[in-house]
């Protein structure tokens, strides 16, 4: 798709080749564990800047107390925990931070097709693609669809052309035109807060919590039925 062309200067290919050193070290505990991380977002289509969140995500996690412990083999330390649900119908998901802007999550239910599909409609690299130096396309929060160049990147807007980004990007049209329509949304009356945030102490397990909010949130406990 023909967009604007942004060519990067060094200064940005440090930051990102920085940002993605960051990454790798973050996934490395993982992947020895047999686990299969991504990074998602402008690390992964090379848009990055100094206030770029180094993210991880694990599609397929094991239980809780396993993967902190992989991430506890591996050397990271965690600086908090909570549990966040953005909106009753949507995933609950773990978030475990290591610092500011950089931190792990994962699903505490089975994501639905659109809820995974996310990841890819925002860009997503796995352990190898980050290895091998690879940026993908993906969509900003600006919805401008970010298409990486040898020189940075052709950047179009997605609003009109939602099927031809939706085949792109490999995903199916309605989540991006449910982005579309959560992110202009989000534009006109802000960002609002989310449905459910819970931080956990030290002394609480992720799977123990998460099962006491479900007793009493009937939006939990119809994402766990259904699960079942």
């Amino acid at each position: 798709m023909d967009g604007l062309e942004v060519t990067y200067g060094e200064a940005h290919w440090r930051l990102l080749e920085g940002l993605r050193a960051e990454a790798l070290s973050m996934v490395r505990p993982l992947v020895a564990a047999h686990l299969e991380p991504i990074v998602y977002g402008s690390i992964a289509r090379g848009d990055v800047n100094q206030r770029s969140d180094v993210d991880i995500y694990v599609p397929r996690p094991p239980a809780p107390a396993l993967l902190e412990a992989a991430l506890e083999r591996g050397g990271v330390r965690l600086t908090s925990r909570e549990i966040i649900q953005a909106t009753p119908s949507y995933v609950a998901k773990a978030y475990l931070y290591t610092g500011e802007r950089r931190g792990y999550s994962y699903p505490l239910v089975d994501p639905r097709p659109s809820e995974a599909e996310f990841y890819s409609f925002a860009g997503a690299l796995d352990h190898q693609g980050l290895l091998q130096g690879l940026r993908v396309p993906g969509v900003d929060k600006r919805l401008m669809l970010i298409e990486p160049t040898d020189a940075g990147h052709a950047e179009s807007p997605v609003k009109g052309v939602e099927g031809a980004v939706a085949a792109k990007l490999g995903v199916d049209i309605r989540i991006v035109l449910e982005r579309v329509r959560t992110l202009e949304r989000r534009g006109r009356v802000g960002r609002t807060g989310v449905y459910l945030k819970r931080e956990l102490s030290w002394d609480e397990d992720v799977s123990t919590v998460f099962m006491e909010l479900a007793e009493s949130r009937p939006a939990l406990r119809r994402r766990l039925r259904k699960r079942r």
